[in-house]
């Protein structure tokens, strides 16, 4: 039997590199870091590769397509610092503050959409 740790990245398929880059950086304060031609966005000790649409790399997600996933990101920042910077960046909330589930216990979120549509939770850890 197999054991799985941890995430090491995921990817995302995406109409616009650069466009998705300048919003993950500006919005969500994660780094940008090429790597051969492509380009991968790292915060803590993971990362999200980026497929610009018609350009992905085989073998890729069946159905892989801008828009397509929901991914849930954990911050230290307490949640009113959170809305407040999403604010200042012109960022809606889709929805929230609402308690949910995390992987380890509780949290607390707010859903926003990336510039292709993704939803994008950005939780705090409760107690």
């Amino acid at each position: 039997m197999i054991n799985i740790e941890r995430i090491d990245h995921l990817v995302l398929t995406v109409a616009s590199v650069e466009a998705t880059c300048a919003w993950y950086t500006r919005v969500l304060g994660m780094e940008v870091r090429p790597f051969g031609a492509r380009k991968a966005l790292h915060f803590g000790q993971q990362k999200i590769n980026l497929h610009e649409i018609g350009r992905e790399l085989e073998p890729k997600g069946l159905n892989a397509g801008p828009g397509t996933a929901d991914i849930c990101l954990i911050t230290s920042a307490p949640l009113a610092a959170v809305i407040a910077h999403l604010q200042a960046c012109g960022v809606p909330i889709v929805q929230g503050p609402v308690l949910r589930t995390g992987a380890l216990g509780p949290i607390e979120s707010v859903y926003v959409r990336d510039p292709d549509g993704n939803l994008i939770e950005v939780a705090v850890p409760l107690g």
